[in-house]
């Protein structure tokens, strides 16, 4: 191999004017961030800021250089400054970037998700995964006539209100237990229970007969690291949903055209009534979607009395940018096909370095989602993935970092790769793995 990578000489690297650049943001942003995970806190250190990106590299304002595992939280899946995609919003911008009026281009968004989507017959645009969720749970609400819904601890759907209760994400990793602000009214229809556990589901829905609205789920979560669902979970909610006519959310926000052409709906062959997204749909551009069986959607506005709306909703540079990517997908699916054979060859190579190292982990994948937990038991929900060794996590993050391996800044986060890498990339990970473990071990 090759070794074109900084961590090479990662000795000598320097961030200085990322440092200089926190500082400052401090003074005029909370925290020194726009969203709270990359203020580093977990992890400790200062954040590095980012100058540019392309393909699998990001760039910080020192120009150090490293393969980026964040991918913007899912939505660069073929990669930084992705040609195709960067051609049609050039051409795009030039008439306009906002109309506040209806487009063809979002019919034709609407037309292509409804097309490689199952159980989505009608869909509206909206501007992010958090707008999208909180809409879907009051659709839910609106059809049913009930106000209580579920969703599962260490879930993240967005900081709305209702969804900060037991939330994944940047709320479990500043170990947030209780959100200031979130008022008891708005939480007292929230009700959670752990991720993977049917049984006590069955028992909220028992206790709460007749009041549920909705079940709320990330198919396969993203935010205490990558859970997978066990086998016969999300068919045990299916099926007490049916039963109870209850409404079955799927939050595709980071699983949508990600995981498979249609999502985790078609990856893992669960039917949901409604659907979010968001990530890969805009390109890395602010977007979100919700949508789902036309019985249900029926009663949003103007079509039914659920209210709902946004002036950047549809956005013409977000939907050619969504639209174009979404094609690609829909007109190679091979091209997720290379990225998932890239993650199991990062996995099985991650995999024998961790094991030489003979310290507890555990791998979590499916598609082009990974995520390590030092645990020596099996990661399947939000209480495992917090008693795993996150301190040294921490140091393993650090170690990466310093070696040109962007990992997410927290051991809450599903890893998410893009087709942009190539081998050279994935084995400079898995040696800069094995010579980090033998430096904070």
């Amino acid at each position: 191999m090759v070794n074109q990578f900084p961590y090479r000489s990662f000795h000598t690297m320097n961030i200085n004017t990322s440092i200089d650049l926190f500082q400052r943001a401090q003074k005029s942003i909370p925290g020194g961030v726009n969203s709270p995970v990359r203020a580093f806190k977990s992890v400790g250190g200062t954040p590095l800021f980012i100058r540019k990106a392309a393909g699998a590299y990001l760039y910080d304002a020192d120009d150090n250089k490293y393969i980026d595992f964040i991918a913007s939280w899912g939505p660069m899946i073929f990669g930084h400054a992705y040609a195709p995609l960067v051609k049609a919003i050039q051409e795009q911008a030039v008439f306009s970037t906002s109309y506040g009026a209806p487009t063809e281009l979002e019919i034709r968004m609407a037309e292509l998700i409804k097309s490689m989507a199952p159980n989505v017959d009608l869909v509206r645009m909206v501007s992010s995964g958090t707008e999208a969720c909180m809409s879907a749970i009051r659709v839910a609400r609106g059809y049913t006539g009930r106000n209580k819904f579920i969703k599962f601890e260490g879930c993240y759907h967005g900081h709305a209100d209702a969804f900060l209760v037991k939330a994944g994400s940047g709320v479990a990793t500043l170990d947030i237990q209780t959100v200031p602000g979130v008022t008891a009214g708005a939480a007292n229809d929230t009700l959670t229970c752990p991720y993977n556990d049917l049984d006590a589901m069955e028992r909220l829905v028992k206790e709460h007969k007749g009041e549920i609205a909705a079940i709320i789920v990330e198919p396969v979560a993203g935010n205490m690291g990558c859970i997978l669902p066990k086998p016969g979970f999300l068919e045990g909610i299916r099926r007490i949903c049916d039963a109870e006519k209850i409404i079955f959310i799927f939050d595709e926000v980071m699983t949508g055209f990600r995981l498979a052409k249609g999502g985790a709906q078609e990856k893992l062959g669960i039917d949901a009534d409604l659907v979010t997204y968001g990530k890969v749909i805009g390109g890395g551009l602010p977007v979100g979607a919700f949508g789902g069986k036309r019985h249900i959607m029926e009663v949003v506005a103007p079509l039914g009395s659920v209210y709902q709306a946004g002036t950047l909703s549809g956005n013409p540079i977000a939907m050619i940018a969504g639209y174009t990517l979404l094609s690609i997908i829909n007109e190679q699916p091979e091209l997720l096909k290379e990225l998932d054979d890239k993650t199991a060859y990062l996995k099985e190579g991650l995999d024998k370095v961790l094991k030489a190292s003979g310290t507890p982990y555990m791998i979590n994948h499916l598609g082009s989602m990974i995520s390590v937990h030092f645990s020596g038991k099996p990661v399947t929900d939000f209480a495992a993935a917090a008693s795993a060794n996150n301190d040294l996590f921490k140091k393993y993050f650090h170690a990466m970092l310093k070696r040109g391996i962007y990992l997410p800044p927290s051991a809450f986060e599903s890893w998410f790769l893009n087709n942009a890498m190539t081998t050279a990339d994935l084995d400079a990970t898995i040696e800069a793995t094995a010579e980090s473990l033998k430096e904070i071990l």
